[in-house]
């Protein structure tokens, strides 16, 4: 299936609030749709870097702003769309087959990555021109 940008949703995690602070769960197959097989996080990014500019075949990701903010623009072949991120309550969920570019990083910027499966650059497409005859064949 080829998903388009409106495929990739912002999932809200529930917050448990007291006193002493805040804590949200993350739980395989619970409120995450697919089991996480790794999980990693970018920091102390330039807040002019820009990272991304990949696409996978077959991985999905739940990305989170763990601290500060950051915008992820979207790319189905036909539709681009971008996402800020500011929030450790919000997911945004990405489907397979969407290219991704990220920017905009502010200072102490923390972005967690929970990814469906182990790291594979079988699984990547990295030239965009090779993502846009993926989406086109």
């Amino acid at each position: 299936m080829k998903y388009k940008v409106d495929d990739c949703k912002i999932v809200n995690i529930d917050v448990v609030h007291n006193d002493s602070g805040s804590i949200s769960v993350l739980e395989n197959n619970v409120n995450i749709p697919f089991g996480i097989k790794r999980i990693y996080y970018l920091y102390d990014v330039p807040m002019d870097a820009e990272r991304g500019g990949h696409a996978h075949y077959e991985l999905q990701q739940y990305v989170i702003a763990a601290s500060g903010s950051f915008n992820f623009i979207l790319d189905d072949g036909m539709n681009k769309r971008t996402v800020f991120l500011n929030h450790p309550n919000k997911a945004l969920h990405i489907k397979p087959g969407i290219w991704r570019e990220m920017n905009g990083f502010s200072s102490g910027s923390v972005c967690l990555v929970l990814a469906s499966h182990e790291y594979d650059e079988k699984d990547y497409m990295r030239a965009y021109k090779d993502f846009l005859n993926f989406r086109n064949g």
